[in-house]
């Protein structure tokens, strides 16, 4: 009998509803049933609750059925766990982010919040984990349970944040000497070729369209599939559509029926070293020297869990920090820290207020916080204004330093002051001209002739120089006052390579220059006579931009070295130091590069540049037998605006992207709001899903399709329309 009783009351706890082992179940179910999660047929999420709180909920759930493993490792990268899911070789990565990412001080800070943002926190995680529970078969690689302090530890969207700017080769040198431990090396620093990272941003004023209403170009260049496509509202006034790097609770690049906003990489120097003076004292402790005072150097002990054959294992290092920042690598016999922005709530706060701004005064007042660290922003909105802001995080620093290298951390002169004011920025703000824009340049050239001028700042304010998307993009802006969404879409796809107008000219010298009697005047008469008559435009059926691309390559390779030794960038030291034997040489490489993977040099790019999807995987594999597309653009370097960042794998001749073009729109601000997009390849990670590669041939010439933004344009596209919890 008591045999029996036990058995039933195994059945008993086998059939009880999950909620009596969950109590958290309750709410998500309540949430759950106050919002509308409507799919377009693009597969794209329109997301709708009551409040904010309940619309980051939906936000959050949609992004997971979309791409869950996306979500999960952007979290684990945050917070310094991927060796948990990907091994030993990840322990230096973690490190480096657990230098800023305290979870203790994360907690902290997520108790301090003002209610309104602790509740998008909890909507936030409520979200992803009632995901989890209503998908058992998804299996997390660690996070099992998101808690809401997790929001922060990836409060701004970049794909590469300020924290990696830490080198992971010179961080590995200095904390492996302090353990006794053998790990794996930290991975090395991509050569030069890797493809160029940024984005593209324009904002066309009323003046200078033909509708009389402002026009904004989104164009981040992003790694493919690293941000969600979908609209968030609430009965809250919430109301933003864009790109949305997978997991955060805000859309990073987009607009709501008022305002647009556009990142773009900047290149503001705002991350400092610091040599510090380190001395131990006789009792072991660590001081360092500031002005006449020694104060402790703190120190922490970090734990990285890593995955292995056989389990999981640990490392514990100790970790050092000054009131500078954290100690990141040793040179000269100093100890390196180093400082940047950490403000983790404001940022989260800065980076979901602005989505609601309703004009220029209210998107303003959310640059106030100052947290925008690495990004410029180009803005345009339904009044007609339009602006570059630069770098929303520049610290006052004395200008007798070159902050380009470590300063003295011993000296108080070198402390920040305070940070610059938006005033105090060389922004640009409806300037006379009508356009303003920005490629990841310095921003003495945003708004042309009528740009900040250099010498009105001091020159941490900007590293960066012209590029030659820069160039590019003023070239399709000049003059034009007649600008259209179709027209200024066509101008972000411009064909046109600037890099090569003093690239070719030094080429053809060297040949013509050559005599007769040299055999390199046949053996490269056709590709000289091809390179000649070019238009300097790629396209798909070009012979001539499969030329000069590969080329191109072989060139700043065999440059390299001599370049940096005259400290100068391999495009001048190309077009005006070259040797002829480099120039000539490099040609005749391309061409039996070209011959040998393709049978000829005379091979059309497109056959060769291709769009491939295969998997979900965020490591792609890639296989000239599976299914491609010709893609027409270029990488970046080249001042292709549209930029496509592709190259051989192992195993393959043809070359396939994996960064560049990532999402695309363009907005016409008014009485309504109007836009068209493109997204690569497509929203959803399965390959089963009619939505994993349904935009790429859109993707691959620049077609892009009708946004749906109002209820009223979603009529008789509608896939499916339901309540987060709900299956199919």
């Amino acid at each position: 009998m008591k045999k029996l009783l036990i058995v039933l009351a195994l059945a008993a706890a086998a059939c009880a509803p999950r909620e009596a082992a969950n109590p958290d179940v309750a709410r998500w179910e309540s949430r759950a049933a106050n919002v509308t999660i409507i799919r377009d047929d693009w597969g794209i999420a329109h997301v709708h609750g009551p409040t904010d709180a309940d619309a980051v909920f939906g936000m959050a759930y949609a992004q997971a059925e979309d791409d869950f493993n996306r979500v999960e490792v952007n979290y684990l990268n945050s917070q310094g766990r991927l060796a948990e899911a990907e091994g030993e070789e990840e322990i230096w990565r973690d490190l480096r982010m657990r230098l800023f990412i305290d979870p203790e001080e994360m907690k902290a800070q997520y108790a301090a919040a003002p209610d309104r943002l602790k509740a998008l926190m909890d909507g936030w995680a409520d979200g992803l984990n009632y995901y989890l529970y209503t998908h058992p078969e998804v299996k997390p690689k660690v996070l099992t349970r998101f808690e809401p302090w997790m929001a922060l530890t990836f409060s701004e969207g970049s794909i590469g944040g300020d924290i990696e700017r830490v080198n992971l080769r010179e961080l590995e040198a200095f904390y492996r000497s302090r353990t006794k431990t053998q790990l794996a090396a930290a991975p090395a620093d991509e050569d030069w070729a890797a493809e160029p990272s940024g984005s593209n941003g324009i904002a066309v004023a009323p003046s200078n369209t033909a509708a009389g209403r402002a026009l904004l170009l989104i164009n981040p260049h992003t790694s493919f599939f690293f941000r969600e496509e979908l609209q968030v509202t609430s009965d809250e006034g919430l109301n933003a559509y864009g790109a949305v790097t997978w997991g955060q609770p805000f859309v990073y690049q987009g607009f709501n029926e008022r305002v647009g906003w556009m990142h773009t990489s900047s290149s503001v120097d705002n991350i400092d070293e610091y040599a510090e003076v380190v001395v131990e004292k006789d009792d072991g402790t660590l001081v360092y020297r500031q002005g006449d005072e020694e104060l402790p150097v703190t120190t922490r002990k970090v734990t990285i869990d890593y995955k292995t054959d056989t389990g999981m294992a640990q490392r514990e290092f100790t970790v050092y920090r000054t009131e500078h920042g954290p100690i990141v690598r040793e040179a000269d016999n100093h100890w390196i820290s180093i400082a940047l922005m950490e403000e983790p709530l404001e940022a989260l706060t800065q980076s979901f207020s602005r989505t609601k701004a309703q004009n220029l005064d209210e998107f303003r007042q959310s640059m106030e916080l100052h947290t925008n660290s690495s990004n410029n922003t180009l803005y345009a909105d339904a009044d007609g204004n339009i602006a570059y802001f630069h770098a929303n995080f520049v610290p006052v620093r004395d200008t007798r330093f070159d902050w380009s290298e470590p300063v003295d951390g011993s000296d108080t002169a070198t402390d920040w002051q305070g940070v610059h004011s938006l005033d105090e920025s060389p922004n640009v703000i409806n300037p006379p001209n009508g356009w303003v824009y920005n490629t990841n340049n310095w921003p003495y050239s945003a708004a042309g002739d009528h740009s900040p001028d250099q010498d009105d700042y001091p020159p941490y304010m900007d590293e960066g120089t012209e590029n030659a998307r820069g160039i590019h993009a003023i070239h399709v802006l000049e003059g034009k006052t007649d600008f259209t969404m179709e027209s200024l879409r066509a101008a972000a796809y411009d064909s046109w390579l600037p890099a090569f107008v003093d690239l070719i000219p030094a080429l053809l010298r060297a040949y013509d220059g050559l005599a007769s009697s040299d055999a390199r005047k046949t053996e490269l008469a056709e590709q000289v006579e091809s390179l000649r008559g070019w238009d300097l435009r790629w396209a798909a059926e070009s012979v001539p931009t499969s030329l000069a691309v590969f080329w191109g390559d072989e060139l700043m390779r065999a440059i390299r070295a001599d370049a940096e030794a005259e400290n100068l960038s391999v495009f001048e030291f190309a077009a005006r130091r070259a040797t002829p034997d480099q120039l000539l040489g490099s040609l005749a490489a391309a061409s039996e590069k070209l011959a040998a993977d393709f049978g000829a040099w005379k091979t059309p790019w497109g056959e060769i540049n291709r769009f491939q999807r295969l998997t979900g995987d965020i490591v792609q594999p890639f296989n000239d037998e599976g299914a491609s597309i010709p893609v027409g653009f270029t990488s970046s370097r080249w001042g292709s605006l549209a930029s496509f960042g592709a190259r051989a794998y192992e195993g393959t001749k043809k070359w396939y992207g994996t960064s560049g073009n990532s999402f695309v729109a363009v907005v016409e601000f008014g009485d309504s709001v109007r836009a068209i997009a493109v997204t690569a390849g497509g929203l959803n990670s399965d390959p089963a899903s009619p939505h994993f590669n349904d935009q790429a041939q859109r993707y691959a010439t620049g077609d892009l399709r009708q946004v749906y933004f109002y209820r009223n344009q979603l009529e008789g596209h509608i896939e499916r329309e339901y309540r987060p919890g709900q299956r199919r």
